[in-house]
């Protein structure tokens, strides 16, 4: 199946998610900007965007939904964009790992998404999980692990209303309490 073909847009309600393109550019770094000016560091969903240059972690993320192209140490994933339906302003990241390696089936999951700080708390993290986990189905995944830090209540609220079912929680490197949740497709 080409999962690259399958994913060129996903729509549902508000929110449409799109693969990242050349022109998303400014786009991406006023996303990122974003985070920064609220302190936040780590691009959720991002793939490592905020670690390089935008052309070369294009590049690197349309090359990581394939296997024969994903880079050594990672596992097959798509990233996509989630634009508002409306007026397709840039709201936020969300990838989907087609595989588990050992340390996303303890810490990372299946998916990881982030919105923009100005757009939070209106429904798009919700909307942005559903239609990722629509593309789970298609990858053939039946169960979806999805994580948060133990004090993300938000992000704890939208995987449970996703149908996540809390499995543990486990201590990360950096001494934070990590949730697990699995959802059923």
């Amino acid at each position: 199946m080409d999962h690259a073909a399958d994913a060129q847009k996903l729509t549902s309600g508000k929110i449409i998610l799109v693969l990242p393109t050349a022109a998303d550019e400014a786009e991406a770094a006023a996303y990122q900007a974003e985070h920064t000016a609220h302190g936040e560091a780590w691009l959720h969903g991002s793939g490592g965007l905020a670690r390089m240059p935008y052309r070369e972690w294009l590049a690197l993320s349309l090359g990581n939904m394939r296997p024969e192209t994903v880079q050594p140490g990672l596992v097959p994933a798509t990233t996509f964009f989630a634009r508002r339906a409306e007026d397709g302003k840039f709201i936020g990241m969300i990838q989907v790992r087609h595989i588990l390696n050992e340390y996303l089936l303890q810490y990372g999951g299946h998916i990881g998404y982030g919105v923009r700080p100005s757009e939070r708390r209106k429904g798009y993290a919700t909307q942005m999980l559903r239609l990722a986990l629509q593309y789970c189905v298609g990858l053939g995944l039946r169960h979806v692990l999805v994580t948060c830090d133990r004090d993300n209540l938000g992000s704890s609220r939208t995987i449970r209303a996703c149908g996540g079912i809390l499995e543990n929680e486990v201590m990360e490197e950096n001494g934070e309490l990590l949730q697990r949740y699995w959802i059923t497709l």
